[in-house]
C-alpha cells in the first residue's frame, strides 16, 4: 500500500460557520499530525481547494485557515465540483506517483469530503476518512460518516507508515 493524504476544502470562506469553528481546533490537531506523518514517510500531501471559496469571498476565502500547518511541499488541486477528481488533475497526480490508497480529510462531511471519498473508490483505490479529520455543517454528518464508512486513526496511520 503507497497511500496519499487528501486535505480538502480548509478555506476561509468556507470554515467560518460557528459550528466549523468550534470543531476546527481539534480537527486541525488530528489533520497537522497525521500530514507530519506523511511528511516524514516523504508520502504525498495533496490540499485541495474549491474555487467557489475564491468567488464568494474574495481572495482571502481561497485562502487555507491558518490552523492548517503546511511546508512548502504539498501538493495542490483547484477544483471546481464537489469530487476533487472531476475534471482536476488529482487521478493523474496520484498515479503518477503510484499512490492506491488515499486517506480524506477536511470539509465538508456531507458535501466535498463524502464526494472525493466516492470519487477515490470508484477509480479504484482504496479509501479511508481520517478519523477525528474530518468537519461537517451540520451536527450528525461526521457521527453519520463514522457509523457507516471506513474510517482509520492517527495510531494505525502511525503503525502503517512506521520507517
Amino acid at each position: 500500500m503507497k497511500p496519499a493524504l487528501l486535505i480538502i476544502d480548509m478555506q476561509k470562506g468556507f470554515t467560518a460557520g460557528p459550528r466549523a469553528r468550534g470543531e476546527i481546533g481539534e480537527a486541525c490537531e488530528y489533520i497537522n499530525a497525521t500530514a507530519n506523518l506523511f511528511r516524514k514517510a516523504e508520502l504525498p500531501i495533496v490540499i485541495i481547494q474549491d474555487i467557489e471559496a475564491r468567488e464568494d469571498g474574495g481572495a482571502e476565502g481561497f485562502d487555507l485557515i491558518p490552523e492548517i500547518a503546511v511546508s512548502g511541499t504539498e501538493l495542490r488541486v483547484e477544483k471546481e465540483w464537489p469530487n476533487s477528481f472531476l475534471q482536476t488533475p488529482l487521478e493523474q497526480l496520484l498515479k503518477d506517483r503510484e499512490i492506491d490508497f488515499v486517506v480524506v480529510c477536511g470539509f465538508a462531511a456531507e458535501h466535498c469530503v463524502t464526494f472525493t471519498f466516492n470519487g477515490a473508490r470508484e477509480r479504484g483505490f482504496g479509501a479511508a476518512f481520517l478519523q477525528n479529520g474530518i468537519l461537517g455543517e451540520h451536527p450528525r454528518a461526521v457521527q453519520a460518516i463514522y457509523e457507516v464508512r471506513p474510517l482509520i486513526s492517527y495510531p494505525v496511520i502511525a503503525s502503517l507508515l512506521k520507517r
